[in-house]
């Protein structure tokens, strides 16, 4: 494992692998930007049913709460570097097929379907089996810095450039996107595939061990520890807020303050650029506060930043409030990934990480449901004022974490204790 010292606190080096893994996941961030955005659009061009083209999108999500638990379960039995490289493979040759099926004009609703419903299934497996391999590409220590690292290249490749690449190769063709898709996977498995990790050394399974045995296993690890739970509890509750903001911002950002498709795209980037620079400060605040109080102040001050979006009439408000947003939602994201990673088991981290992950993602779609009835009945900045109080949940059932007969990380992590010599 690599690592360099950085005022008092480890962070990862690009050596040892962790440089391709990072390379690995903004590739495919890309990709799966720009097959995000390409997917609505050749939606709207096979039909003019709303529910068959919300049926796609909701497709792309419905694995992560049928499979979810699975792919941690299958995570924790399997070589997480062949896993990867393996998955990302079948996706890449899988992306292409459908760019030939568009390029021929063969795209239909139900391909459509298909496709987003099989990829998502796969990246179940995918998203463990990553969450689980990094822990050995970088000491316990670095895993903040390395963390930050991915999410924020993440949040670069996918939220400010994989978005407005989209129409520039649309206008070259329907099946463009798809076959640059197809690419990103394809060298983001090579890169994988070059890393050279020896497979995971794990514990004989017992007699009689059952992958529906495993799971539950993950699920009771979770829910005994008191810093994971109040963790995932907190985390489902903010998605069920994000859920809420998400489903109806453009109707906020377009009706009640009248800003246009304009001033839509104006939130996105605000949001984005905040999310890029919380990446960059983040080790910083987790220095300074530990990771657990990072996260509690991360949820406090989003607290307050939809407050100001549901009740400041304001274009230039939702601009600075979205940046703020986003600038803490990544101080969140990274910190709370962390101390997952930093508390589970050896040996059971993608059982973990999948429970965790399953959880707190089901709280989304309920969350739109919300946030689109709210809206209609009470306005459109009613969903920012509901998510606040999700939100403001979530940071209660946060408390029981910070419990002081709760040892939060190892106690040589640099950046919850008092640096230690090395």
């Amino acid at each position: 494992m690599a690592t360099v010292e950085t005022a008092g606190v480890s962070a990862p080096a690009w050596r040892g692998g962790f440089g391709r893994l990072w390379s690995a996941a903004v590739l495919s961030s890309f990709g799966d930007a720009l097959r995000t955005a390409a997917l609505p659009l050749l939606a709207v061009t096979l039909t003019d049913e709303p529910l068959l083209i919300a049926a796609v999108t909701a497709c792309g999500q419905l694995p992560w709460l049928l499979f979810g638990l699975l792919g941690g379960a299958v995570a924790d039995r399997v070589d997480q570097r062949r896993a990867m490289w393996t998955v990302d493979a079948v996706r890449g040759l899988l992306v292409a097929g459908f760019a030939v099926a568009v390029a021929l004009g063969h795209a239909s609703i139900a391909l459509l379907i298909a496709l987003a419903f099989t990829l998502t299934t796969l990246q179940t497996l995918f998203d463990n089996a990553a969450t689980a391999l990094l822990p050995g590409l970088v000491a316990k220590d670095a895993l903040g810095g390395a963390n930050a690292r991915l999410m924020t290249g993440q949040q670069l490749a996918g939220g400010l450039v994989g978005g407005p690449v989209v129409p520039l190769l649309l206008a070259a063709g329907a099946a463009v996107p798809f076959a640059a898709d197809a690419v990103t996977f394809l060298l983001a498995a090579a890169l994988v595939a070059s890393l050279r990790t020896a497979p995971p050394r794990r514990e004989p399974r017992p007699a009689g061990s059952t992958l529906r045995r495993e799971i539950a296993e993950g699920l009771r690890t979770l829910v005994r520890d008191r810093a994971l739970r109040a963790l995932c509890a907190a985390t489902a509750l903010c998605n069920i807020g994000m859920g809420a903001l998400i489903a109806t911002l453009v109707v906020l950002v377009t009706d009640w303050l009248d800003a246009g498709t304009g001033g839509y795209a104006a939130a996105l980037t605000a949001y984005t650029v905040g999310s890029l620079t919380g990446g960059a400060a983040v080790r910083r605040i987790a220095d300074r506060l530990g990771r657990v109080r990072a996260v509690l102040a991360a949820g406090s001050v989003q607290i307050g930043a939809l407050v100001v979006m549901g009740t400041v009439r304001s274009p230039v408000a939702l601009v600075c409030a979205l940046a703020v947003f986003g600038f803490m939602g990544m101080v969140w994201n990274v910190n709370t990934t962390t101390l997952m990673q930093q508390r589970s088991p050896a040996g059971m981290l993608g059982r973990v990480s999948s429970a965790y992950r399953t959880l707190a993602v089901a709280g989304a779609p309920l969350g739109a449901l919300l946030g689109g009835a709210v809206a209609g009945a009470w306005g459109a900045n009613t969903p920012a004022l509901l998510a606040a109080a999700f939100f403001a949940l979530s940071v209660t059932a946060l408390i029981p974490g910070r419990r002081p007969d709760v040892p939060v990380v190892a106690p040589r992590d640099g950046v919850t204790t008092a640096p230690g010599n090395r």
